[in-house]
């Protein structure tokens, strides 16, 4: 099985020679801090752009805006190979480690000959070609970082993880190589808590290592994703020997991202939005009852439908006066004892069925929700909608207060629309 064309079962396969240390997790605690930091800033440009998009006359024309961001992306994309490249390509030469068979840029270390393949990578210093990958993967960060601001909420699918990945990859990739570098200039005098690992001519520092972690930490930064994320990465890569600097780096980068703006990007935009969505994690503190916001008030007329002795005609001008989709059924206007509720959709179903079955429809024909149809004498046969009504719905009483109610539209979901 060869489902991405590189001889793996996942997508950004990797396999590094050196275990990762102990001492590593404060670079994979700051990148996670780099990457709540990328997120946060990332979230409230794009919610500001999107906000400017709806609110002025360039959400009128979607199509030039797409037009636009695609020759504006062509054009400052080409001269970078870095970006010039496929977003994917781009995600595992960074997740890569430097070998024989490697020949970018990013692999141009002086004096580093590999005898054999098999053999450990050897410490060697940066040379000139990684320093030129450097400052171009630097171009290629602050390049995606804008263009996936004004992307991201286009009337075309632009994607979120992949950008998201590659901007992390490139900030973990560089922290890598500066980690190496460093190593490499004090590898005769390193501090104890390298245990000894990284005082030999072998590289103890993976910076494709650090590219995935700091792939995670950007993308939970922009999503606030947590065990989720670390699923993700493990099915992207298959390095299941990294699950703990991946949780470290990820749990990093919510918390930044949390202290700066709570919600993620998805939440944001459902916020924005205005999408009839309650989160489980957000608290509401109502001191009142169901009574003070309800609609309508307890003096003004409820729309209800009696369950014998609404008429077609009377149904009809309930729904076109009233917009809710749905209505109480009950006894009678003098008793408004509950029966059941019916939906508006199914009500117009049934009376469009009813219309198509019988040769006339005629407005005093009775709307029946009770198994017992009442004689009717010379006038039209009444119509039966009981199958149609709902006889346990979900009901409150006035009192009720609304922290009672506000869990049980958050457990119903997008249901109550």
């Amino acid at each position: 099985i060869n489902p991405f064309g590189n001889e793996h079962s996942v997508l950004f396969y990797v396999e590094y020679n050196k275990p990762w240390l102990f001492f590593e997790l404060i670079p994979f605690l700051f990148l996670g801090i780099v990457g709540g930091l990328i997120g946060s800033l990332f979230i409230r440009a794009n919610i500001y752009w999107c906000k400017f998009r709806k609110t002025s006359k360039l959400g009128q024309y979607p199509v030039i805006e797409v037009i636009v961001v695609a020759c504006v992306t062509a054009l400052f994309a080409f001269p970078n190979k870095y970006t010039r490249m496929n977003a994917s390509e781009l995600i595992y030469l960074l997740f890569t480690q430097c070998g024989v068979t490697n020949e970018h840029d990013i692999c141009d270390y002086v004096d580093r000959n590999f005898t054999n393949a098999n053999h450990a990578v050897p410490i060697a210093e940066a040379g000139y070609g990684v320093y030129t990958a450097l400052w171009q993967l630097s171009l290629a960060l602050v390049f995606k970082m804008i263009i996936t601001i004004f992307t991201f909420g286009m009337k075309v699918p632009a994607g979120l993880f992949i950008p998201s990945l590659a901007m992390g990859a490139i900030v973990g990739r560089i922290v890598g190589i500066g980690m190496e570098q460093f190593v490499f200039s004090y590898h005769e005098s390193l501090p104890w808590f390298f245990e000894g690992k990284c005082s030999q001519d072998e590289s103890c520092i993976t910076p494709g290592l650090y590219a995935m972690v700091g792939a995670a930490a950007v993308l939970g930064g922009v999503t606030r994703m947590t065990v989720s994320l670390i699923v993700i990465m493990f099915e992207l890569t298959g390095g299941v020997r990294y699950i703990v600097p991946l949780m470290a780096a990820s749990m990093a980068s919510k918390w930044v991202g949390d202290a700066l703006g709570r919600m993620g990007i998805y939440d944001a935009h459902i916020d924005l939005n205005g999408y009839p969505f309650l989160d489980v994690k957000d608290e509401f503190g109502h001191t009142t009852l169901a009574a003070d916001v309800m609609q309508p008030q307890r003096n003004e007329p409820l729309a209800v439908i009696t369950q014998d002795s609404t008429t077609v005609a009377e149904l009809q001008q309930i729904m076109k006066s009233t917009d809710h989709n749905g209505f109480p059924v009950v006894v009678s206007r003098e008793s408004q004892y509950l029966v059941g509720f019916v939906l508006r959709r199914d009500l117009l179903l049934a009376t469009d069925n009813a219309r198509a079955r019988l040769e006339s429809l005629p407005g005093s024909s009775l709307c029946v929700f009770t198994q017992h149809v009442p004689v009717v004498g010379s006038g039209p046969p009444p119509i039966k909608l009981r199958k149609i009504v709902d006889l346990a719905p979900i009901t409150i009483t006035d009192q009720t207060p609304m922290e009672t109610v506000v869990d049980m539209f958050r457990k119903l979901g997008l249901r109550q629309t």
